[in-house]
């Protein structure tokens, strides 16, 4: 460690010679280059930007990480040149502008996404989780979901363990405070409440503290039919709340899900009637998991009112609202067409009709491999970490322990560099496929919108 800030203290003190930079361990003090200008005059936001990324310059724009992804990674230098870098970033987040603060957290971000480093984190894992719980506390919306973002990817690279549970132990009262915040950022709001229930699912060790999560993402859901700011239609908050709280359900003791199922199963299906799109398909998937959830605890559940439930689903999966925008029709009429198939399914017992539960199976490729999603759990499951890890999803299904164990695929499996080169396209390859296909694609349905083409012109 203290080797690293050596490093760290000698580039960040630009044109200045020798050991005559100033310490390492403040990154609002490293501003300044050696110290010697700090008496001048103070810095304003803007200007401690601008002078830090100055004295960084050797650092690559943090931003830069979440749009280029691992190759980029590879290329650009070693594992040794890739750990300097994201020690600036570390830096970076002590930084006086809100603005630089918030490009370091989603270059960590971007790049925990894309690689494994779980020897670098294991080793700053307390300063990174200080600097979180910092621009948690005091940052703006923008950097509040940036540090919470961060947080989740974190507890996706650390694993279940005694790391991710002292993440959780440090960060999980932080995030229920801004959750629980009426005054906060709504947007900030949904990320820290999906950050809770991933980081929840990753390192709760305590049933009692899964279950005051459980509660604690209850009463934010569960009054999305009232006219309040947060259940309004366009607020994010709700429908984030309702996701985390699922995928928490798949981790509780048979119980528990039973008599969480008895108190809040009668009163999702009022939220398929709430105005936003994206509520009323989050409480169609999250009908069909809970049925799922409760037929594989009892084959013989039924839902008491289920013919009304399926009417609901029915007129969803068949809206044709003039109201409603073309595109919202479109995305939830085929999400309710999957819901109604299984809910129609769940209608009888499993006994009396001996067929399975009814799901459109889903193929996931990620190198040789393929995964299969062919329940509402496991397409959940795979949902939340795809949102938290964006185009990294591939890359950790390959070679994550833990995503690997959850989705029951083995130990990664080891492939040689000459295996790995012929499959792996380079960007250039990539870039004319894509554009021949675009082009391929523009023409056929120019031809097919054409009424006037001539026949001959197809052959």
């Amino acid at each position: 460690m203290p080797k690293s800030k050596k490093r760290n203290t000698a580039h960040r003190g630009g044109g200045s010679g020798g050991g005559g930079g100033g310490s390492g361990a403040d990154a609002g003090t490293a501003t300044t280059a050696g110290g010697q200008h700090r008496n001048i005059q103070p810095f304003s936001d803007e200007d401690a930007s601008i002078e830090t990324m100055s004295h960084c310059s050797g650092y690559s724009d943090p931003s830069s990480f979440a749009e280029d992804g691992p190759e980029v990674l590879d290329e650009e230098g070693t594992q040794e040149d890739l750990e300097y870098k994201l020690k600036g970033f570390i830096d970076l987040t002590l930084d006086k502008s809100a603005k630089t603060r918030q490009a370091a957290l989603e270059g960590l971000r971007g790049a925990l996404a894309s690689k494994l480093l779980s020897e670098f984190l294991l080793e700053r894992r307390m300063t990174l989780t200080d600097s979180i719980e910092r621009c948690l506390k005091k940052g703006k919306s923008d950097e509040q979901r940036a540090a919470a973002a961060l947080a989740s990817v974190l507890c996706v690279q650390l694993g279940p363990g005694i790391e991710s549970e002292e993440v959780l132990k440090t960060l999980g009262p932080v995030l229920k405070k801004i959750i629980c915040d009426g005054a906060a950022s709504t947007q900030a709001r949904q990320t820290c409440a999906t950050c809770f229930g991933v980081c929840c699912f990753i390192a709760t060790d305590d049933i009692s503290e899964l279950y005051a999560a459980l509660d604690c993402l209850e009463g934010l859901f569960s009054r999305a039919g009232l006219k309040d700011k947060d259940a309004a239609g366009g607020g994010g908050l709700p429908v984030s709340a309702l996701l985390a709280w699922a995928l928490l359900l798949t981790i509780c003791p048979a119980c528990e899900l039973k008599k969480r199922l008895e108190t809040h199963f009668h009163k999702l299906p009022g939220l398929l009637s709430a105005d936003d799109v994206n509520m009323r398909i989050a409480a169609g998937e999250t009908l069909a998991l809970l049925l799922e959830l409760a037929q594989g605890m009892d084959s013989d559940f039924l839902y008491e009112d289920m013919e009304s439930l399926t009417e609901m689903l029915r007129a969803l999966a068949t809206d044709g609202n003039k109201h409603r925008a073309k595109v919202d029709k479109r995305k939830q009429r085929s999400v309710f067409r999957d819901v109604l198939r299984a809910v129609e399914v769940d209608a009888q017992p499993l006994s009396t009709t001996g067929q399975d539960r009814d799901f459109p199976t889903e193929t996931v490729k990620f190198g040789p491999e393929r995964m299969y999603i062919d329940c509402w759990v496991k397409k959940h499951t795979y949902d939340t970490f795809k949102e938290v890890l964006g185009s990294g999803m591939q890359y950790h299904l390959q070679s994550n322990e833990f995503l690997r164990h959850v989705f029951e695929l083995g130990p990664p499996v080891m492939l040689d560099a000459a295996t790995l080169k012929t499959m792996k396209i380079s960007r250039f390859e990539r870039h004319l496929y894509n554009s021949a296909a675009f082009k391929a694609r523009t023409k056929a349905r120019s031809k097919c919108r054409d009424k006037r083409a001539d026949v001959g012109e197809f052959f």
